[in-house]
């Protein structure tokens, strides 16, 4: 892939740890949610057999029934197999985090866990990564191997890019992805101008927004003065986190911003899940996947 082909032995045991407790996470609490979310997706051809009372009449096969002279009904079963699409940001934002874990690492878990539940379904998994271009692409495949080179891939690379441009990637994954897929975005959602490519996306692809967000991004501790660098432009500016009315202005300031964005989402019908880096991100997609299934 790149330079971070080679892995230190605090990724490795990095990696392992995210795919044992990936793994222990779907068989013993995810189990069920997963299928019961998706489940419906559409249906396949089975077979045709003679018409037993009680059966449908809808699904008589006419033209069978014509050549037998008896009723012969079609039977269906569920389109199971699935295609799962990871499009994760790794520009410059993603690798911040001030409480236990940067966000891509929460990136990395969170493809991990839904992963394995795709993998334990029979479905594929694929991944594109991005910052302002496609960084790296992995066709969907099944495997655990393939799992891995995911959870690698996401916690190591290194972008030489500052900002983010989803409109590329989204792109990419129309033309890459010509069947319909479960396109899970995972990002900070700190680019501008995404909202279009976004909106035709989720015409083609059943679209998830999953916004992963540092609690530092919202409040501001009181450290006196301190220097600060936007990671999407690399611009350094000296603040008074000791002022209360700075750190009151930058809490509302960046609540607006992720109402505005949440309210995109769901204006235009895109499902979205809210996750933060100091807490326990299982809980907010349970919740996302019991909803969903309430809602079909």
């Amino acid at each position: 892939m790149n330079e971070n082909s080679f892995l230190t032995e605090e990724l490795l045991q990095k990696i392992k740890g995210i795919q044992v407790k990936a793994r222990h996470l779907v068989n013993d609490s995810f189990s069920g949610e997963y299928v019961s979310a998706f489940k419906g997706r559409g249906i396949e051809f089975e077979e045709v057999r003679e018409y037993i009372p009680g059966d449908d009449i809808r699904t008589i096969d006419w033209n069978v029934t014509a050549r037998q002279n008896k009723p012969f009904i079609k039977t269906y079963k569920d389109e199971r197999e699935l295609t799962i699409m990871f499009v994760v940001d790794v520009s410059a934002s993603s690798h911040f985090g001030t409480i236990s874990k940067f966000k891509n690492e929460i990136a990395a878990e969170i493809t991990a866990l839904l992963s394995w539940t795709a993998l334990k379904n029979n479905d594929k998994v694929g991944l594109i990564i991005f910052s302002d271009h496609v960084e790296h692409y992995l066709p969907p495949k099944k495997g655990r191997g393939h799992i891995w080179r995911l959870i690698r891939d996401i916690l190591t690379f290194k972008s030489s890019a500052r900002k983010t441009n989803m409109n590329i990637p989204l792109d990419f994954l129309n033309r890459v992805q010509k069947k319909k897929t479960i396109t899970f975005l995972i990002s900070d959602f700190q680019g501008d101008d995404f909202d279009k490519q976004l909106l035709a996306t989720s015409r083609r692809h059943e679209m998830i927004a999953i916004n992963v967000t540092d609690q530092r991004e919202i409040d501001l501790p009181n450290m006196g003065y301190i220097e600060l660098e936007d990671a999407e432009t690399g611009d350094f500016r000296i603040i008074n986190t000791g002022s209360k009315t700075l750190r009151e202005s930058y809490k509302k300031a960046s609540m607006k911003r992720l109402k505005n964005i949440k309210q995109f989402f769901e204006r235009n019908g895109i499902d979205y899940i809210d996750i933060r880096t100091d807490q326990f991100y299982l809980d907010e997609i349970v919740k996302f996947f019991r909803y969903r299934e309430k809602r079909k």
